[in-house]
């Protein structure tokens, strides 16, 4: 499921490309959107996963494995800072889930010598496959205790990019530019879930969650953000201090505006998919 050692850069960009495609199966999966016949099934551990496949009779969750697909492009470019996947109603949004990446800047590493030989310090890779199966077992465990999604809601999902260094006319393949008119409101009374990290010597990503509070049935204490509601800011992780330290607290305007906070003639570059009709979930 993970690659034997992540030691170099492409084994943490395999890594983390199998951490978004398994979570968003998991979310797919756990909110019965597709299916069975969309997935085949993996085991880490104990935990039965169910991974999305490209399945040509069920034309939506062929539609998530190229949106998924076009995500790696962006994220094998290191353009990609943000990766939102989230459930709506026209402007306003019931569900959300948000994947933040990072990208290490290579720097020499130390090596230690020893009369026995020598070592390069950096973290190690059981740690890292520990952390990520942590990250995906909570997951699995959130998912099993959100109550259910309302019918006839809208899923799409949106790129945001490090401005300063994703070409202005790029675009995965399978996204166009992000043409929604300002911001995305949150229907009802949200509540945000941290679900965890994992970081290697190259890459880091971070999951969390954003959902109806009263969907929230028995959740870890623990995974509830204590500040409250924040907006999504553009701004993603452009900074080097955690996002929950830059993030704007605007009430229940949580979503993507397409304004950087950083000056209101700099525009995030975004972009989005074909929105996917959710009317007919299993």
């Amino acid at each position: 499921l993970f690659p034997e050692s992540i030691t170099t850069e492409q084994q943490s960009l395999v890594l983390v490309k199998r951490l978004l495609a398994i979570s968003v199966s998991c979310i797919t999966y756990m909110r019965g959107l597709f299916p069975e016949s969309s997935y085949g099934t993996r085991y880490l551990d104990d935990l039965c996963l169910k991974i999305l496949r490209e399945d040509k009779s069920c034309l939506g969750s062929l539609q998530i494995v190229k949106w998924i697909q076009g995500c790696f492009d962006a994220l094998e470019k290191q353009y990609v800072s943000v990766f939102g996947f989230f459930f709506h109603f026209l402007i306003e949004f019931t569900e959300l889930y948000q994947f933040k990446f990072k990208y290490k800047k290579k720097v020499p590493q130390m090596d230690i010598s020893s009369n026995h030989g020598e070592f390069v310090a950096g973290l190690c890779s059981k740690d890292v496959k520990q952390a990520s199966r942590l990250l995906l077992r909570t997951l699995y465990l959130l998912m099993q205790d959100l109550g259910p999604l309302p019918n006839d809601i809208t899923l799409s999902m949106k790129l945001l990019y490090y401005n300063d260094v994703t070409p202005k006319d790029y675009q995965p393949p399978g996204f166009k530019e992000d043409g929604s008119p300002g911001d995305l409101l949150f229907a009802g009374d949200p509540v945000n879930l941290k679900v965890g990290s994992v970081s290697t010597n190259f890459h880091f990503i971070k999951v969390r969650v954003t959902t109806e509070k009263k969907r929230v049935r028995k959740a870890d204490s623990n995974l509830i953000q204590k500040n409250g509601p924040t907006e999504i800011s553009h701004q993603g992780l452009d900074c080097e201090e955690e996002e929950e330290e830059t993030t704007k607290i605007n009430l229940l305007n949580l979503a993507f505006s397409q304004e950087e906070v950083i000056g209101p003639e700099k525009k995030r570059k975004v972009s989005e998919p074909k929105k996917l009709l959710l009317n007919g979930r299993k």
